[in-house]
């Protein structure tokens, strides 16, 4: 069989990549074609995303790929965070630059929208975990502040379904990343009405939805000039980034759940049905959209920013490498304090440093002096809260968790691994680090029809990517500190 090419664009809050998959023979390969960074513009206080700047290297990656691999991708995909957006005006043109999501326009957003659907209203029709950057309530403080963007919007275009749109000129929302907005119906690819006349939003902002998997269109002729490209279609992936994830997680079963762990830590399990409920509102989970029809039932922790934005910081004096980071980390007292990873202080706090201390102090804790101790604090905590959100995944399903996936890239960090399984009780399964652009690849080519199913794809994952399986062990320092770290919470 011969080799099959497919490049995939996956873009996170800190950086973005172009990978090459290339699958024969029920194999897949990766390979890195171009990486660049990625961060937030601050402008008279408020953030934004450079979107213009991505798609840039986003062709970057696709003219590597023909003139120096020398291969024409028999497709492109592109996955990214999720929420964000950008409002298109009539003649096709962006009205503005897309706000980031940590942009503190939102802060007191969701008390206010309240006001005007109850949270509870709000929730039952959505399915979507309250988090102050949501679509909804992104979209409802531009009103708010009578933003003129709006006034000139046609379409309202999440970040993949932009940077499509650059591609090959078709504006459409993929089922994935709407998901995310909590502008849907829970579980179903349709605008909630409600809910954009709650924000004050005209509905037809809202795209035609597609699933993952379709066929956009050829990219542009621009773009073959630019990148010597030929005319190779674009595929609407699972374009939210975990969406893409959770499709390369290689299970096998039932009773497993998968932790996407990078910047933001997604844990949650597959369902083939959304959990609405009472319980799952109180527990402030989420309901998004996943590949063939299944909910991908989780819950957001603040995962790796924590520790990412106490390294930005300490660079600032000396530059540190993660290993350094982790070998201070493991020397360093265990449980001595501990944070809630979630609390909005650590949101966007400047100095995260700063941020762990000053919630130790308030908390009544020892407060944390040495990188080292800030970095277990950090560590510790993250193991804990997955235990306890695992409890909260049993509790709404009645279902025992036997097993969990860690994919991503905090799937290399041994330590966390370990300390996760000792926390949580079961094994963990660590790998593939490369999970999204793996997931994005492989629905390209389910779209062209190379494999038929998530089950395939699985198998092929299970052939081409060894994993590590950390077994637990037990230690009561860890159920000592659970219950501190419940009392906290």
């Amino acid at each position: 069989m011969s080799k099959n090419y497919f490049l995939a664009f996956d873009l996170g809050a800190s950086s973005g990549r172009a990978m090459l998959g290339i699958l024969e023979n029920g194999r897949l390969e990766l390979a890195e074609v171009h990486r660049f960074k990625n961060q937030m513009t601050r402008i008279h206080g408020s953030y934004y995303w450079n979107i213009f700047n991505l798609f840039e290297e986003l062709k970057t990656g696709l003219k590597k790929c023909v003139s120096e691999l020398g291969i024409q991708p028999l497709s492109v995909g592109i996955d990214t965070w999720g929420v964000d957006y950008a409002l298109v005006t009539a003649g096709g043109r962006l009205a503005g630059l897309p706000f980031a999501y940590r942009d503190h326009r939102t802060d007191q957003a969701m008390e206010q929208f309240f006001r005007i659907l109850p949270q509870k209203e709000t929730y039952l029709s959505s399915g979507i975990q309250f988090m102050q950057f949501n679509t909804l309530f992104q979209l409802f403080s531009s009103v708010k502040q009578n933003d003129p963007e709006l006034k000139v919007a046609e379409k309202l275009l999440f970040t993949p379904d932009v940077l499509n749109f650059f591609f090959t000129g078709i504006t459409k929302n993929e089922y994935t990343i709407a998901s995310t907005s909590q502008l849907l119906k829970p579980g179903r690819p349709e605008w909630e009405p409600k809910l954009f006349e709650a924000a004050g939003i005209d509905q037809k902002l809202g795209e035609e939805i597609v699933q993952p998997g379709t066929v956009l269109g050829e990219v542009l002729s621009e773009i073959q000039e630019d990148t010597g490209c030929g005319a190779i279609p674009c595929v609407a992936v699972a374009s939210h980034d975990t969406a893409s994830a959770v499709v390369s997680v290689p299970a096998e079963g039932e009773n497993w759940a998968y932790l996407s762990s990078g910047t933001w830590s997604l844990l949650g399990i597959e369902s083939p049905e959304p959990l609405v409920s009472e319980k799952s509102l109180e527990m402030n989970f989420t309901n998004e959209g996943g590949a063939e029809g299944t909910t991908r039932f989780l819950k957001n922790i603040m995962g790796m920013w924590l520790i990412q934005e106490c390294k930005r910081i300490w660079d600032q004096k000396k530059e540190m490498d993660w290993q350094e980071i982790v070998e201070l980390s493991n020397a360093a007292e265990p449980f001595k304090c501990l944070v809630n990873p979630d609390d909005p202080m650590f949101l966007n706090p400047g100095d995260m440093p700063e941020a762990i201390k000053s919630f130790c102090k308030k908390t009544g804790q020892p407060v944390p002096e040495t990188k080292g101790e800030i970095a277990r604090c950090i560590y510790d905590s993250l193991a804990l809260k997955y235990k306890y959100t695992l409890g909260q995944i049993e509790t709404v399903t009645g279902k025992k968790i036997e097993k969990l996936h860690i994919i991503g890239g905090g799937a290399n960090n041994e330590m966390l691994n370990r300390f996760t399984a000792n926390a949580i009780g079961i094994p963990v399964v660590a790998g593939p680090t490369e999970a999204t652009a793996i997931g994005n690849i492989m629905m390209q080519a389910k779209a062209l029809g190379m494999v038929h199913s998530v089950q395939e794809i699985r198998d092929v994952i299970r052939n081409s990517f060894d994993v590590k399986t950390f077994e637990p062990h037990s230690d009561p320092g860890w159920e000592k500190a659970f219950g501190a770290f419940c009392k906290m919470l």
